[in-house]
């Protein structure tokens, strides 16, 4: 959350859950929400066992050429969680001989990959958000990448917790949705969808920005 809630492999609430809903129901189809590993996302866009993944950004793909991808619908930013003990990090340089939890799969700034691959900066993947903080509160973590509004969302829901934002951003990047090469209606029917439900605010109001 805010992006979504999934319970028992189910999707039950969250920007997307509400977001497909409604692009769907002014299309006239009904949503089916499928839980997918990313490293079968694109598997699945490519056989049409999913039509749209929202949330999404061109440099996460291996060949986003093969894609139609949706006007910008709002800004995401990078940050990383850290114990309230620990002097904030306020550049790479900082992170260099840490320890940093990650996701599976994700692809971060290019600095921050090269970084990895040359293993000045250790990545650890981490199951889940949950079991990262609590790495993170014993210490067994330097920091967490997240993005900020689900690193905000988990810091509310726990006021009394040792963990605070770093105030460097490690990346603002646009996000999209993706669509398959087998979408069932014109990517300018959704496109368009899409865009008026930004324009009149509708994405801004889901995301709980205004």
């Amino acid at each position: 959350m805010p992006y979504v809630e999934v319970v028992e492999q189910q999707l039950h609430d969250g920007f997307i859950y509400n977001l497909g809903l409604q692009a769907s129901q002014q299309l006239g189809y009904q949503a089916r929400f499928v839980e997918t590993p990313n490293k079968r996302i694109e598997t699945f866009m490519q056989r049409g066992r999913i039509h749209v993944i929202c949330n999404s950004n061109p440099q996460w793909m291996a060949d986003p050429r093969r894609y139609h991808w949706s006007p910008p619908l709002y800004e995401e930013e990078d940050v990383l969680l850290q114990h309230s003990q620990r002097a904030p990090i306020a550049s790479l340089d900082d992170l260099l001989g840490k320890v940093i939890g990650t996701q599976l799969g994700y692809v971060y700034s290019v600095p921050l990959m090269a970084a990895f691959a040359n293993q000045q900066i250790t990545r650890q993947n981490l199951r889940d958000l949950g079991s990262g903080l609590n790495l993170l509160r014993k210490q067994r973590l330097d920091a967490i990448i997240e993005m900020r509004r689900p690193a905000s969302f988990q810091l509310a829901r726990q006021p009394d917790a040792p963990l605070q934002i770093s105030p460097w951003v490690i990346e603002r990047y646009q996000m999209h949705c993706t669509y398959s090469p087998k979408l069932p209606v014109s990517p300018e029917q959704l496109d368009r969808v899409l865009q008026t439900l930004r324009d009149q605010g509708v994405i801004s109001r889901l995301l709980g920005d205004t």
